[in-house]
């Protein structure tokens, strides 16, 4: 009870600190003389003045035609850069407590592919302003096989099955839903049919039992973790499918794809990619997790000083889980990790020269991806992998307001837009890194200067 109580009370003096530091919904914030990162068009363009009233952009031109009006709280930008929000488009993360810190990070929106009740009563919190952190996009419930992976998942055995979890978890109140590894093959077409009819998106895995060349003409609108693909390319995947057993195990993925690339087709390869295109199939790789798994032995790596703004019980699962994985299978399922990890990059370029699509994601919850820091970690990685800077801010900015059917109020900075904006010290075109050095943040029109973000980061030690 004190414990909750001395919770209380901190969580009161955060927010009033952080409520000094906002614009009010009845005043206009200015920014001027900012360089206005254009992720569009892919160029920076300097002296230019954003107006924003309410939580709303009201107007945007070159400072000397925009005029500020009388009372505006204006914020004098020269030599800074103004970015839309950033997007985290895989995440599962439930600390209430710890929100702010995609919101201290540039993070203004995150897509939550586990739903539960508390998440929807978030997103109200978040939607009506009661609450401070991203704008939350919420999956369904897993939906797995009959012996689900996880605890809480829904089990769908058979087609009838998935067309009623389809309309049970639409009810409920999923922004989409989320499918998994080990559904059956008449289970999962049964999901895609009666998500198309109900006309609610359906992502995630591709299970075993598909291909990701009919997950994508069943209408899958993302893949996450670039699951089934090294599959899809190799030469040998019939005879590997023919291979698997009914319940592969989870961890059995790094060795099943070290022998997928062994016969990598780049041919089938390049017909799998413009398969992607014409579907519209996006891709989310999350790289940070895969990092996570493949580095988990290294040096350091389980030293991170980002560890002090966990959760101690999150910290506290974290070790766990690594301790569960010090057994000989596990040891040989990292050995594999390891290898495949490099692979995926020459994998992200090659669907990138092809134009597939992607949006970046961390698989933040899962050891050692961090809210609101490892998003800018997989903008890195993204880079390694083959995309341009301004290819990766659109995988975090542009991409998942198109995907999320939400370019009319997101993704661009422009007239009548949401105002959730991240003003940088130096221009992530030039190095994608520097969308890490953050001067302020403007969520859902709230201003939060560098003194505010650092007391939220203060708030989540």
């Amino acid at each position: 009870m004190k414990k909750a109580l001395a919770l209380f009370l901190i969580t009161l003096a955060v927010l009033f600190l952080i409520q000094t530091k906002q614009n009010s919904s009845h005043e206009s914030l200015a920014l001027v003389h900012v360089t206005l990162i254009d992720v569009v068009g892919g160029i920076a363009v300097p002296d230019v003045t954003v107006l924003i009233t309410g939580n709303r952009i009201a107007d945007v031109g070159k400072s000397d035609q925009v005029p500020v009006p009388a009372g505006a709280k204006v914020v004098n930008a020269e030599g800074k850069f103004l970015i839309p929000g950033l997007w985290d488009m895989h995440v599962h993360w439930y600390d209430k407590h710890s929100l702010p810190l995609f919101t201290a990070n540039g993070v203004t929106g995150i897509r939550q592919m586990f739903g539960t009740p508390e998440l929807l009563r978030w997103r109200q919190e978040l939607t009506d302003g009661s609450l401070l952190g991203p704008r939350m996009i919420v999956a369904s419930p897993i939906l797995d096989g009959p012996r689900p992976f996880w605890p809480n998942s829904i089990a769908v055995g058979n087609e009838g099955e998935g067309r009623k979890a389809v309309l049970r978890v639409k009810k409920w109140g999923a922004d989409f839903v989320k499918v998994y590894s080990f559904l059956p093959r008449d289970a999962y077409f049964g999901i895609a049919e009666e998500a198309k009819s109900q006309g609610i998106p359906f992502a995630g895995h591709v299970p075993w039992s598909v291909s990701a060349a009919e997950a994508s003409d069943a209408g899958q609108k993302s893949i996450e973790h670039l699951t089934g693909i090294f599959l899809a390319c190799s030469d040998d995947e019939e005879e590997i499918r023919r291979q698997l057993p009914q319940n592969t195990p989870f961890g059995a993925r790094s060795l099943i794809e070290a022998r997928a690339f062994a016969k990598y087709n780049s041919r089938k390869a390049a017909a799998l990619f413009q398969r992607f295109v014409k579907n519209g199939t996006w891709q989310c790789p999350t790289l940070t997790v895969l990092r996570s798994s493949a580095s988990r032995e290294e040096r350091g790596f389980r030293d991170d000083p980002r560890l002090k703004y966990m959760p101690s019980e999150v910290k506290e699962r974290w070790e766990r889980r690594a301790e569960a994985r010090s057994n000989l299978r596990a040891e040989e399922e990292y050995a594999y990790a390891k290898k495949v990890y490099p692979k995926y990059f020459e994998l992200i370029g090659a669907m990138r020269r092809a134009g597939v699509q992607f949006l970046a994601g961390t698989d933040t919850g899962n050891p050692y991806c961090f809210p609101g820091f490892s998003l800018h970690d997989e903008l890195v990685l993204l880079v390694q992998a083959g995309l341009t800077p301004v290819d990766a801010l659109r995988a975090a900015i542009l991409n998942p307001a198109k995907f999320l059917g939400l370019e009319a109020t997101l993704g661009t900075i422009g007239k009548g837009k949401l105002a959730d904006l991240v003003l940088l010290d130096a221009n992530p075109l030039d190095d994608i890194r520097n969308t890490q050095r953050i001067q302020a943040v403007v969520s859902n029109g709230r201003f939060q200067d560098r003194d505010a973000l650092d007391k939220m980061l203060a708030w989540a030690k």
